[in-house]
């Protein structure tokens, strides 16, 4: 059964803007993002909305929804009260573009940091072998669609602007820590993480962990492990010691 929603739609630039009202339909099994596509079609033809599989999977439709990091296309409206008003607004970590599409090159910048993945050198690829098991380690931080909405959440970027050119996020310091994991990659990644990506940072709250759709846990599979490790080489008195002794 259908009836009307009110919405509360942020309408602007990165310079200035503001939220707009509208009275839009909504029909039975509907999500944030068919609100949103209606108003369009409806009401204000020149909305900037970002999206693409409208499935869960492309991670273009973030948003927040009532101050909630969310999918538009997985927010369903039967979350919400009939007379609820519904606040649909950017992504406050990263800089407007228009309306509820943001400007996210941060986060390509950062992968664009981490150095790819390295096997031994007289290793041929035919020659791969890994443990179920390992597989299995690594295969639930390839789930991540980047939709970003973990990476708007952390308050080490969304509060503190000048954090992002020493902090890299959740999504990123999760990459770092699923190679560094890799049975195969040979490269030493918990110095990188800790001096270059701002693995200190992180002061795992889980908040990353709390939005993302994919239900990763990034925080206790990914962070969690990383920030040991590198525990483990700066602080260790035994591995100090064996540094020292290989050293001399």
């Amino acid at each position: 059964m259908g009836y009307d929603a009110h919405f509360r739609v942020w309408r602007g630039d990165d310079d200035k803007g503001e939220l707009q009202d509208y009275t839009v339909e909504v029909n039975e099994g509907e999500v944030v993002l068919d609100i949103i596509h209606r108003l369009q079609a409806t009401q204000a033809p020149d909305l900037a909305v970002r999206w693409n599989c409208k499935a869960g999977k492309c991670g273009s439709c973030s948003a927040e929804v009532n101050g909630r990091p969310r999918l538009m296309c997985m927010t369903r409206m039967s979350t919400f009260a009939a007379d609820e008003v519904v606040t649909v607004t950017p992504m406050r970590t990263f800089p407007v573009i228009r309306d509820l599409v943001t400007d996210v090159s941060f986060n390509y910048q950062k992968a664009r940091e981490i150095p790819s993945f390295t096997p031994p050198a007289d290793l041929k690829p035919g020659d791969y072998r890994m443990q179920q098991r390992d597989v299995e380690r690594s295969q639930e931080f390839r789930k991540c669609i980047e939709c970003f909405l973990c990476q708007n959440t952390c308050h080490v970027v969304r509060d503190h602007e000048d954090n992002k050119n020493a902090f890299a996020g959740p999504r990123y310091l999760m990459r770092v820590a699923e190679l560094e994991m890799h049975p195969l990659d040979v490269a030493d990644r918990r110095e990188m993480a800790q001096e270059e990506f701002g693995l200190g940072y992180c002061n795992i709250t889980k908040c990353c962990t709390e939005v993302c759709p994919e239900h990763i846990k990034i925080t206790d599979n990914a962070l969690i492990p990383m920030k040991e490790r590198v525990v483990d080489r700066k602080y260790d008195p035994v591995v100090w010691l064996g540094n020292k002794l290989f050293r001399r």
